[in-house]
């Protein structure tokens, strides 16, 4: 950074080492080599002096109207921010942006980190800022909105109306400004744009990062660009970049990107969240009473019971309109068997498929009458034997519906 005119750079992106003592390895998904960089320090007071003279040279260089983007997490999140306060002036701090994600972890014990802390300075009260809009939430009145709104003399928010009285529109609805929390989804490990360099970051993310504070033709700085992500967004998007690492195998890294650059799709952003909940509600609804999870984007199982059975889990699928029982039983079965489930419970609808009930289905497979049949059933039954409209259902047949499912004793129906 020493070598670069100040002031000649618009935004500076900060994406240094989190300060979590630990050597961080990683490897595309052809193992075909193996990317590393240490992030472990003598003591705090190291990771202080480094992280400041950085920042010094990054303020020098970083223009009147320019802005930096510390990027950090919760391990030196709150020694970036007095580190900044010093060197950029607390004045000048403009954002603490919140970048969320989900992960899985099974093995962490408290609460799972799912977001990492993005601080936003500028360098003077005279910063660049192109403002984005969002989509309006689900939540959102749309129609209240339509209307322009003031303070009446009560400081109450009323709508404005005209000398006839009638409500004045609001003008083009442009969608709600952006927040300081970023919903962007973790890259995954089978995104296009994934190289295997840990701590990648998504081109989503410096991409918007980019659209913010810069405008097409200005130069981004990243001094500790690792794999190139920020370069590659700043080239998609019409900016110029100087990227600075100490690692060889990221300069390689960089420069291969940018001649061959790729971009992941996020569907997840594209269609929202809520779009892969297309777990069926009418057919789950038949499972009040027991502690289920719904199954999302699964043709074959429609919920997973939460409490396993022999350390497996136990799924339950509700037939389909149009579906003998085997058809549906099968599903389930194929849909199951890559989760290692022993115990399928099938809610019927249905006979079909010239099967007696719970007879030639596939092994585990529990066939259960839903209560749609059994009444229909029962109506059948009645319209055909008026004389029977007192009986109960015989012990014999509902013993026998039982003993299709492990661990029932005889004994033990006798108390109903």
């Amino acid at each position: 950074m020493q070598k670069i005119e100040s002031g000649a750079v618009a935004l500076a992106y900060f994406d240094p080492p989190f300060f979590t003592q630990k050597v961080h390895r990683l490897s595309p998904r052809d193992r075909s080599r193996e990317f590393s960089f240490a992030d472990l320090w003598a003591t705090r007071k190291d990771y202080v002096s480094f992280l400041f003279a950085r920042l010094q040279e990054a303020h020098r260089v970083v223009s009147d109207h320019g802005s930096l983007f510390f990027h950090c997490d919760r391990n030196a999140v709150h020694l970036a921010r007095t580190l900044l306060d010093e060197v950029f002036g607390e004045e000048n701090f403009r954002s603490e942006i919140i970048w969320h994600y989900r992960r899985w972890s099974n093995s962490h014990r408290g609460l799972l980190p799912s977001h990492q802390t993005i601080l936003y300075y500028s360098k003077t009260d005279r910063y660049i800022f192109n403002e984005i809009r969002m989509e309006y939430s689900p939540a959102t009145n749309v129609d209240q909105i339509l209307q322009r709104r003031s303070r009446d003399d009560a400081n109450k928010s009323v709508y404005e109306r005209n000398a006839q009285g009638k409500v004045i529109p609001n003008g083009a609805k442009r969608g709600v400004p952006l927040s300081d929390v970023w919903d962007i989804p973790f890259l995954n490990p089978k995104a296009k744009e994934r190289t295997g360099y840990p701590t990648q970051k998504p081109l989503l993310l410096l991409e918007r990062i980019i659209a913010l504070a810069t405008n097409e033709g200005d130069c981004i700085l990243d001094p500790f660009c690792g794999s190139g992500t920020t370069l590659i967004a700043a080239q998609y998007l019409n900016r110029r970049a100087i990227g600075i690492d100490i690692s060889e195998d990221a300069v390689g890294l960089t420069r291969t990107r940018l001649q061959e650059p790729r971009r992941s799709r996020s569907r997840l952003l594209e269609v929202g969240r809520e779009a892969y909940r297309n777990a069926d509600n009418t057919v789950l609804a038949l499972l009040q009473g027991i502690e289920w999870i719904p199954v999302h984007r699964n043709s074959g199982i429609d919920a997973l019971l939460k409490s396993d059975f022999d350390d497996c889990p136990v799924t339950i699928r509700v037939q389909r309109q149009g579906e003998t029982l085997l058809e549906s039983a099968q599903k389930l079965w194929k849909a199951s068997a890559s989760k290692g489930a022993n115990i399928m419970f099938l809610i019927v609808f249905a006979r079909g498929g010239n099967l007696d009930f719970a007879s030639e289905l596939p092994p585990g497979v529990v066939a259960i009458d839903a209560p749609a049949l059994c009444i229909r059933e029962w109506m059948e039954r009645l319209k055909r034997h008026p004389e029977k409209r007192a009986q109960r259902g015989s012990r014999e047949k509902l013993l026998a519906i039982l003993s299709k499912v492990p661990d029932v004793e005889p004994e033990a129906f006798d108390q109903l």
